[in-house]
């Protein structure tokens, strides 16, 4: 572990829900990742971006919610313009079923089952949002050049998924925990040397000025968001060597700003647009002729 730029603080994380969300590819993003949190014959108030919520006593009030006072400390409701210059979170007046809300969402991301590594895809909250995306410092043993998402191997001290991807990100650029909105995670992937990896989908403000750590990361860049839902795949070849022979495989990828999104970054990418915006692509890797 390389020491943070950053000094990262976890005290408080918070959670974007949809009726808080102006744009609205972000607002269907948030809805289809937190509608798994949310199983049918779970109750909770009519809310905007929730059509599935039925209220439990005709009334708004849940008496098994969570205590406020107790989850107001680990949950601030996200109230932010898209088209604001930064996003801000609303802290004068949460009302209690957002909180219920929040206060599942981060339950049930704190509970699931421990990856071995977890990446950040921070999207930026404004008018047009873009995917942070980062290229490997070109001197690493693994993955050298290579284009990733902010993240990386889970330690003990983390206790949960959402915090390894929030600390990778915060050391690898600098990016403040406090300042990431939660919205959901995506299914574990699988590298090609077997590690688990966990997917954390979040919002960040457009304004942060993140710094690439020079032992890790060679740049950061962007992806035009609402561009990357509908770009056309390319098919990129990589040379690989297998059993003393040497094979050109071909895969689909993204070209973004020069860069090539290929490999358990573009898998994850894939498995996003999927889920989230019914855009199926077939993921392979297949031996050229």
């Amino acid at each position: 572990m390389t020491e943070p730029l950053h000094s990262a603080n976890f005290d408080e994380l918070a959670v974007a829900l949809p009726a808080h969300i102006s744009h609205p590819l972000l607002k269907q993003l948030a809805t289809r990742l937190q509608s798994q949190f949310f199983p049918q014959d779970y109750k909770r108030p009519i809310v905007a971006g929730w059509p599935d919520i039925q209220d439990d006593d005709g009334q708004g009030q849940d008496p098994n919610r969570p205590n406020n006072q107790t989850m107001s400390r680990h949950f601030e409701a996200a109230a932010s313009d898209a088209g604001a210059s930064s996003s801000a979170t609303n802290t004068s007046f949460v009302p209690d079923h957002e909180i219920s809300q929040g206060a599942l969402i981060l339950e049930t991301l704190f509970q699931a089952p421990i990856a071995d590594a977890s990446v950040l895809i921070a999207i930026t909250n404004e008018s047009h949002p873009r995917l942070l995306l980062t290229k490997r410092a070109g001197h690493l043993a693994a993955h050298a050049g290579e284009i990733s998402f902010v993240g990386g191997k889970h330690e003990t001290v983390d206790g949960n998924n959402v915090v390894t991807a929030l600390r990778e990100a915060c050391e690898e650029t600098a990016l403040p925990p406090r300042q990431v909105q939660v919205l959901g995670q995506l299914p574990v992937q699988t590298s090609k040397s077997g590690m688990s990896v966990r997917p954390i989908v979040a919002l960040i403000p457009p304004d942060l000025t993140l710094v690439p750590e020079p032992g890790e990361i060679e740049r950061i860049f962007w992806a035009d968001f609402a561009v990357l839902i509908e770009q056309p795949l390319e098919e990129y070849a990589i040379n690989y060597s297998l059993s003393g022979n040497n094979l050109v495989l071909l895969t689909p990828s993204w070209v973004v700003d020069g860069e090539t999104v290929w490999g358990l970054t573009g898998l994850i990418l894939a498995s996003l647009l999927e889920l989230c915006f019914d855009r199926k692509i077939e993921w392979y890797y297949r031996a050229q002729a």
